[in-house]
C-alpha cells in the first residue's frame, strides 16, 4: 500500500491516545483527515481545534461526504465492537482497512525506527527518547501515547529519517513493525484477555525482540532476553550511581560500558523513571548523539500528561495525577510519592480499569493501594468490556488491607478529597478519571 495515493484519511476511534497522534502526523502532512469517537474529551476537543471533522455518534449519514472514494484509508482501533455500523459500512464496500499497528509499521518502514515496548513504561520512554533526539537536531517524527508537556501533543516533530513509536503489546500489534533499533521496559503479564497466560505474555515479547539483534536491543537489567542492559545502582552496561535529589530533580552518574558521564539532571521523580530516561540516554548514544546534547534534553523535559502529572505543587498541598492501571504502575506510583514527601499523608483515588484486569489482578491491586495513608475506590471502567459476574469495585475493596478505605461514586470524590486531611492526593487510572482533574485541581487549589 502506498500512502502517498490516500487523500483521505477516516478514524474510527479517533480519540485514543495512539490514533490521535496519527490523526496529527497525517494532517500535518497534508491528509483530510475525520473521525468518530463514542465519547467528546479534551483529546477530541484539541484534534477539533485543529480543524478535524469529529462526530459522536454511530451513524454513517456524518461520515462527510469526500471520504467516499477509493482514496480513503479507514485506521479502527481494536476497541470498537465488530457491530459497529460505521466499520461495516467501510468493509462492506471493501475500503482499505487498517490498525493503528499496521498504519505505524507502513509509515515507518523507510525509516531509522526506535520501538519501545513493555507493559509499563512504554510512552514515558518514547516521549523521553523523541525529546531527546528532537532537541538535538535529529530529524525525527515521534508517535506517542500520552500528551508530552513540552510540546503539549502526542506527536513531536515532522522528520521522514527517524522514527520513535510504542511498541504495543495489545493484540500483539507490536509485531507490525520494523524496528532499527529495540527496547523493553517491562514484561509483567497484563491484558490476559488477549494471551490468557503470562507465558504467552513473555513468548510474544521474544518475537518482538528477535526483530533487531542483541546489539542493537536494551533491556531492563533482569528480564529473560539477550540484550545491553539498563538498570539503577547495579552492574548493568547502562546504570545511574550517586543518585541525589536536588530541587526536586534526581542527580545522577551514569555508567556507559566506556566512560562515567557526571551530574545528569532529570525532573520526572520515582526509580521506574530513572530507568526510562537511562534507556533513552542509552538509544540516543547509539544514534551518535553526544553526551552534553543527550543531558541537556534530559533536565529539560517536563512530562507527559497524566503520567506522575503535578497539578498542584505546593507546600501544604500537592495533587498528583497518574495512568497506573497495574499494581506495578501502582507500586511505582507510591515509591516515587514516599521519597519526595517522606512523612506527610497520602489520599490515593483509583478507578480501575477493566473487569478482566481487576479479576486478573485483584491481589496485586489489594496490596499497592494498601499502602497509601487512605484509599479511595471508584467503580470499574469498563471501557471495550462487559460485566462480568461478582467482580466490582465492593469485592476488591474487601481485598485491601487497610482500615482507611472506601468505596464512593464518582461525582462523590471531589467532596471526598475536600474534607480530606492529608496533604498530598493522587488520582490514579486509566479511565475517564482523567477527566475529572481539571475540576478536583479547581476545588483543591
Amino acid at each position: 500500500m502506498n500512502l502517498n495515493q490516500i487523500h483521505n484519511v477516516y478514524f474510527i476511534g479517533i480519540g485514543g491516545i495512539g490514533m490521535s497522534a496519527l490523526a496529527r502526523y497525517f494532517q500535518y502532512i497534508g491528509k483530510n483527515v475525520a473521525g468518530y469517537d463514542k465519547t467528546e474529551t479534551q483529546l477530541t476537543d484539541e484534534l477539533q481545534a485543529l480543524g478535524l471533522a469529529i462526530h459522536f455518534e454511530d451513524n454513517i449519514n456524518l461520515i462527510p461526504k469526500d471520504f467516499y472514494c477509493e482514496n480513503t484509508l479507514v485506521v479502527v482501533t481494536p476497541a470498537v465492537p465488530v457491530s459497529h455500523s460505521e466499520w461495516n459500512y467501510f468493509v462492506e464496500r471493501e475500503y482499505t482497512i487498517k490498525k493503528r499497528a499496521e498504519v505505524l509499521g507502513l509509515i515507518t518502514k523507510d525509516t531509522y525506527c526506535f520501538a519501545v515496548a513493555g507493559t509499563h513504561g512504554k510512552t514515558t520512554t518514547s516521549s523521553i527518547l523523541g525529546h531527546v533526539l528532537y532537541e538535538s537536531g535529529v530529524d525525527v517524527t515521534a508517535f506517542l501515547g500520552g500528551i508530552v508537556e513540552n510540546y503539549n501533543s502526542n506527536l513531536i516533530g515532522s522528520g521522514k529519517t527517524v522514527t520513535v513509536v510504542e511498541a504495543d503489546e495489545f493484540d500483539r500489534s507490536f509485531l507490525h513493525l520494523h524496528p532499527n533499533v529495540s527496547c523493553i521496559t517491562s514484561m509483567d503479564a497484563d491484558h490476559l484477555d488477549i494471551y490468557g497466560d503470562a507465558a504467552h505474555i513473555e513468548e510474544s515479547f521474544r518475537e518482538f525482540a528477535a526483530k533487531t539483534s542483541k546489539e542493537n536491543l536494551y533491556i531492563i537489567k533482569g528480564l529473560p532476553l539477550e540484550g545491553i542492559t539498563i538498570g539503577v545502582s547495579n552492574d548493568a552496561d547502562f546504570s545511574a550511581h550517586n543518585i541525589r535529589i536536588e530541587n526536586g530533580f534526581y542527580v545522577f552518574d551514569v555508567k556507559t560500558p566506556t566512560e562515567l558521564v557526571q551530574n545528569v539532571k532529570f525532573g520526572l521523580p520515582g526509580h521506574h523513571n530513572l530507568t526510562n530516561a537511562l534507556l533513552a540516554f542509552a538509544m540516543a548514544k547509539s544514534y551518535g548523539v553526544s553526551n552534553d546534547k543527550i543531558c541537556a534534553a534530559l533536565a529539560s523535559f517536563k512530562g507527559v500528561r497524566r503520567r506522575f502529572s503535578f497539578q498542584i505543587r505546593e507546600e501544604n498541598r500537592v495533587y498528583i495525577d497518574d495512568y497506573a492501571h497495574h499494581p506495578t504502575e501502582i507500586n511505582a506510583v507510591h515509591q516515587a510519592v514516599r521519597e519526595l514527601y517522606p512523612g506527610k499523608k497520602i489520599i490515593a483515588a483509583f478507578q480501575p480499569h477493566l473487569f478482566s484486569r481487576t479479576k486478573d489482578f485483584a491481589d496485586g491491586f489489594a496490596e499497592s493501594l494498601a499502602k497509601f495513608d487512605e484509599i479511595v475506590l471508584l467503580e470499574i471502567y469498563p471501557a471495550r468490556e462487559l460485566p462480568i459476574e461478582g467482580i466490582n469495585s465492593t469485592w476488591l475493596l474487601n481485598k485491601i488491607n487497610n482500615p482507611n478505605k472506601k468505596l464512593v461514586d464518582k461525582k462523590e470524590l471531589i467532596q471526598v478529597f475536600k474534607h480530606s486531611n492529608a496533604t498530598v492526593f493522587v488520582t490514579i487510572g486509566a479511565g475517564d478519571i482523567g477527566e475529572m482533574v481539571k475540576d478536583i485541581k479547581k476545588e483543591l487549589m
